[in-house]
């Protein structure tokens, strides 16, 4: 199957924002791919100090889900700082490789649903981000979702990789 961006644009998304729609995609699906058969109990194993694989996962669910909030020009939820807070380690028993992966496949359909609902002529809005109310435009928050999520998908992919060749 060809990337996310050469599978023509993503329906009811407004074509300034199909970058965005396109990468966040493509974050899910490498992601299951990625981690097909990964062992749950490798998910919070930090070889050389890096970041376990289970951290990134809830964090590119999370940062997506906060910046898309801050881009509707909304401040966070009590519900949201709490998630932001728990996205180190796991979240009660039960964590699995599948729950995490569905949850972030979850939270990038729910980006995708939210870019649907952006009116394309807001884009250059200003936007104020955290508890500093940073500057930025919705363009901006949105566009940095899909990279810092990107970001954290390499970071994840060597650290499973890692963890693979260290326990085979």
């Amino acid at each position: 199957m060809p990337e996310a961006w050469l599978r023509g644009p993503i329906d009811g998304v407004a074509p300034v924002l199909q970058p965005v729609a396109h990468a966040l995609t493509q974050v899910a699906d490498e992601a299951a791919a990625i981690l097909a058969g990964f062992p749950d109990d490798a998910l919070w194993t930090r070889p050389a100090g890096l970041a376990p694989v289970g951290f990134h996962l809830q964090h590119m669910a999370g940062v997506i889900d906060r910046l898309f909030t801050y881009a509707e020009g909304r401040a966070l939820s009590p519900e949201q700082f709490a998630a932001l807070d728990t996205e180190a380690g796991p979240r009660g028993p039960g964590v699995t490789t599948v729950s995490l992966v569905n949850a972030l496949a979850r939270a990038v359909g729910a980006a995708i649903e939210r870019l649907r609902r952006v009116d394309s002529s807001t884009v250059l809005e200003a936007r104020a981000v955290g508890r500093a109310g940073l500057p930025s435009t919705v363009l901006g928050l949105l566009a940095h979702a899909a990279e810092h999520s990107q970001r954290h998908l390499g970071q994840l992919l060597v650290t499973a990789r890692v963890v693979r060749e260290g326990s085979g």
